[in-house]
C-alpha cells in the first residue's frame, strides 16, 4: 500500500478542511442574512464548482496558476518558485473545489436559527460581530460540523482538478486517489484494491456521523 500518497490525502483533507471552515462561515452569513442586487448570481458562482467537471477547473488553475497566470506570476516573482505541482497549489485548487460543500451546510444552519436571538442580541448591545461568534456560531455547530465532515470527504476523493494542479509527486501532490489510478494503470489491482479499501469504512463512518447530526438538527 501506498502510505505516502494516504499520509498526503489526509493532510490535504485536513487543511482543506481547516481553511474552509474559516473562510466559508462569514461567506455563508453574508449569503444568509444579507440582501443585495445580485446576490443570486454570487451565490451561483460560489457553487459553479459542484457542476463544473473536475477538469475544467484544473485546466483553468492552471492558466491562473501557471507563471504567466496573475496569481502564480506574483507567487513566483516573491519567493522564485512555482505555485503549480507543490503542496500549496493542490490546497488551494482542494479549497476552491470544495468551498460549495462548506457553505451550502453552513448557510442551511445560520437560516434555521430563529431570528428573534438575534434581535434579542442586538437590543443587549452585541455588536453584529458579537452576535455571529457568540449566537450564531453555537446554534449552528450541527451545520457547521456537517460541513467540515462533507468538505474532508469531498477532499480525499479529489482526483482530477489535483491531477492537472499537481500532477504526481511522492510525497507532495501524489494523493490516494492518483496512486490508485497509477496502480491500475500498471495493472497491480492488488495495490489498487487495498488503497481503495481504505477510503471505504473512512466514509461510511463519516456518513453515518453526517447522518446522525442531521437527525439531531431535526429533533
Amino acid at each position: 500500500m501506498d502510505y505516502l500518497a494516504l499520509y498526503v490525502t489526509i493532510k490535504l483533507a485536513l487543511v482543506t478542511t481547516a481553511v474552509l471552515m474559516v473562510i466559508a462561515a462569514p461567506i455563508a452569513y453574508f449569503l444568509a442574512y444579507k440582501h443585495f442586487p445580485g446576490k443570486s448570481f454570487v451565490e451561483a458562482l460560489i457553487y459553479l464548482p459542484m457542476a463544473l467537471p473536475p477538469t475544467v477547473i484544473g485546466f483553468y488553475l492552471i492558466i491562473l496558476m501557471g507563471p504567466r497566470g496573475w496569481v502564480g506570476g506574483i507567487w513566483e516573482s516573491l519567493t522564485g518558485e512555482s505555485l503549480l505541482f507543490t503542496f500549496l497549489g493542490i490546497t488551494i485548487a482542494s479549497v476552491i473545489y470544495s468551498i460549495p460543500f462548506a457553505v451550502q451546510p453552513m448557510k442551511s444552519a445560520f437560516v434555521k436559527i430563529d431570528r428573534r436571538l438575534l434581535e434579542n442580541a442586538y437590543i443587549l448591545g452585541l455588536s453584529k460581530r458579537a452576535t455571529f461568534l457568540r449566537v450564531i456560531i453555537p446554534n449552528s455547530l450541527g451545520g457547521i460540523a456537517a460541513a467540515s465532515i462533507l468538505v474532508f470527504l469531498h477532499s480525499i476523493g479529489a482526483f482530477g482538478v489535483l491531477l492537472m494542479v499537481g500532477g504526481s509527486i511522492p510525497g507532495e501532490t501524489k494523493v490516494a486517489s492518483i496512486a490508485i489510478y497509477e496502480a491500475v494503470e500498471m495493472m497491480n489491482y492488488q495495490a489498487a484494491g487495498l488503497i481503495a479499501l481504505s477510503f471505504i469504512p473512512i466514509s461510511y463512518a463519516f456518513l453515518l456521523l453526517v447522518n446522525k447530526l442531521n437527525e439531531g438538527s431535526r429533533a
